[in-house]
């Protein structure tokens, strides 16, 4: 009688630990993404390759776990809004895009580990809309701007740390394969169709509940 006692005043005292990341769990994470293009283009009109600048926005991610180590995440966000141009030139145009990204994931620890790292891989499509050159590029007789939507592979590692049963944090590191067809008029040289890769790292940095 007394060891059941003892027992159960052990069992009161010891720290619940919150299960975190269970099969049929749903949780969603909002924060900063930052947009890191790595990539280059095709040579403009002699005068090197397009320079493209970083852009941060509201991030959000939305998770279904199928089984306790395996997930779905999609990634949203505010859209990007990018300064196009040459290291000649200064900035030419501005490009809004929207990269919504599905990935399937690993989770590498139990549930009942607070710390829980994870990777995944996916697919990412790019939608470039609200494309236009600034009077510098409208000044050097560009016009006619457009770019193509891009289908690519895209990765990621990630760590959430459970503060409680419903809240987290997270940082997360994502890599798109964006490869577009930057395409515009230029005077006395024709329509211009050049090849651009941009291939960004997008940082996140948020916090997240679970539903």
């Amino acid at each position: 009688m007394k060891i059941s006692v003892l027992a159960l005043l052990v069992a009161a005292c010891a720290p619940v630990v919150a299960s975190a990341h269970q099969a049929g769990d749903f949780f969603m994470r909002a924060g900063s993404a930052t947009v890191r293009p790595t990539g280059g283009s095709d040579n403009v009109l002699g005068l090197g390759e397009f320079d493209i600048d970083n852009n941060t926005q509201l991030g959000l991610t939305f998770t279904y776990m199928l089984t306790d180590n395996v997930g779905v995440e999609l990634l949203g966000a505010t859209p990007f809004r990018h300064k196009v141009g040459l290291a000649s030139t200064g900035t030419l145009a501005t490009v809004h895009q929207l990269p919504p990204t599905l990935m399937a994931q690993w989770y590498f620890m139990g549930n009942n580990s607070k710390l829980q790292p994870y990777a995944g891989i996916g697919v990412n499509y790019t939608m470039f809309y609200d494309t236009d050159f600034n009077q510098t590029g409208r000044d050097a007789g560009l016009s006619n701007l457009s770019v193509k939507n891009s289908w690519g592979v895209a990765g990621q590692v990630g760590l959430d740390y459970q503060l409680s049963p419903q809240w987290m944090l997270n940082a997360s590191l994502w890599y798109m394969d964006i490869d577009t067809k930057v395409r515009f008029d230029a005077a006395g040289a024709g329509r211009q169709s050049i090849d651009t890769h941009i291939n960004p790292f997008v940082f996140f940095f948020g916090a997240g509940y679970r539903f």
